[in-house]
């Protein structure tokens, strides 16, 4: 089954309007009075019904099928063909409609067809003036003056045929360029947007596994607490008390970890404030949830771009909460320094650390690893039984300067 002609619209209509205006200048070539009967045309509702039908077929251009092209050009020369034989010597004199083929040449072939139509344009010209040369009964000089007439406009049309194809080229490619330009926006924008939703989805995945950890583990715990004084409330007031003691301390807890939560939730963390004031804040925190000061090496000597800002403010985030949770470390080093070709992070406790090959999928982990590998960062975890944990961020800094 032979594949559909595909037609589309003009694409450039200011183009068409040019056409129409260069036909309707011809036609008023043929319909207007001649100076001399040889310069009238032999059959002037041929011409005309040729001009029209060649001009109407500007509106709808064939795209996609070869053989559809090769027929649309072959009817479009026809055309031309029948304009000059019956269209008297004035018609001939303007040749516009070979101008009208190579400017739509362009529009529906690729450079080999539109220098080959291009050359058929010029060769049909040169056949129409030879049709034109003068008699033998003229006097030499008359001869000699018509073949100098006839070289400057073949060379004149020529040279216009060449300047058409230039422009046209130029133009075209410059619209690709566009179109090219305008995709690559629309997929950029939709990788943006997917890369946003896929990073919504793992924070909110990473706060829920938190909640589930932290927050319902506390309120378990203070379930626990609360049936056990309940039960000693009639029997053993002092435990009791002691259970409810336990119970305060936990909702406490609970309530804290609930404002931890909230508090990663905040769309833009460094709104207003730089990343080594953002990291400050992290360090107090950590301090009075834990006791423990980190102790901090922030050398910036080149600036970090914003798009690496929040990412590494949620790496250093997420390894001070993991060590809160489960490194039971007493000393906590930070390390943050910038050179005109990466960042590096370092973050490193003495806790008890774990098996790297065991406990490397973990929420946390993964959060930390997925952020650094979006940057185009190297990931790497250090750590042993009882021999604490040192993670290591590498980001290049060149691919992000602009």
């Amino acid at each position: 089954m032979s594949r559909p002609i595909q037609i589309n619209n003009h694409p450039f209509r200011f183009l068409l309007y040019l056409e129409w205006v260069l036909l309707v200048f011809s036609v008023l070539m043929v319909i207007l009075p001649s100076p001399s009967p040889k310069f009238a045309a032999k059959f002037p509702e041929l011409t005309i019904c040729s001009l029209a039908f060649f001009g109407l077929m500007g509106l709808r251009l064939p795209t996609s099928n070869q053989f559809g092209k090769i027929i649309y050009t072959a009817t479009e020369v026809f055309l031309i063909l029948i304009t000059g034989f019956f269209g008297g010597r004035t018609a001939r004199l303007f040749p516009f409609l070979y101008l009208i083929l190579v400017t739509r040449s362009c529009l529906i072939f690729q450079l080999p067809g539109r220098l080959t139509v291009t050359f058929l344009s010029f060769v049909l010209f040169l056949m129409t003036l030879k049709t034109r040369l003068p008699p033998n009964r003229l006097t030499p000089i008359v001869q000699e003056r018509f073949r100098f007439f006839s070289f400057s406009l073949s060379v004149l049309f020529g040279l216009s045929l060449v300047f058409v194809l230039v422009l046209m080229n130029a133009v075209l490619s410059e619209r690709q360029s566009r179109e090219k330009l305008a995709i690559a926006n629309d997929k950029l924008r939709q990788y943006a947007l997917k890369i946003e939703n896929q990073a919504t989805l793992e924070e909110r995945n990473r706060i829920a596994r938190e909640i589930h950890d932290s927050l319902g583990h506390s309120l378990t715990a203070l379930n626990l607490q609360l049936e056990t004084a309940l039960k000693l409330s009639k029997s053993d007031m002092p435990r009791a008390m002691t259970f409810l003691a336990r119970a305060k301390e936990l909702g406490s807890k609970a309530l804290q970890d609930v404002r931890n939560s909230v508090s990663t939730m905040r769309s833009h963390p460094l709104q207003s404030q730089s990343l080594a004031q953002a990291i400050s804040i992290l360090v107090e925190d950590f301090q009075r949830a834990n006791g423990i000061l980190p102790t901090c090496l922030i050398s910036l000597d080149y600036p970090i771009p914003t798009e690496m800002s929040i990412p590494i403010y949620r790496i250093i985030q997420e390894s001070f909460t993991n060590i809160s949770k489960y490194a039971q470390a007493s000393l906590v080093q930070l390390e943050l320094t910038t050179t005109d070709k990466a960042v590096k992070l370092i973050i490193q406790d003495n806790g008890r650390g774990f098996d790297v090959t065991q406990n490397t999928t973990g929420f946390g982990l993964q959060s930390m690893r997925d952020r650094t590998l979006a940057l185009g960062g190297e990931f790497t975890i250090n750590s042993a039984q009882n021999s604490g944990c040192q993670i290591i961020v590498d980001i290049p800094l060149v691919r992000w300067k602009t």
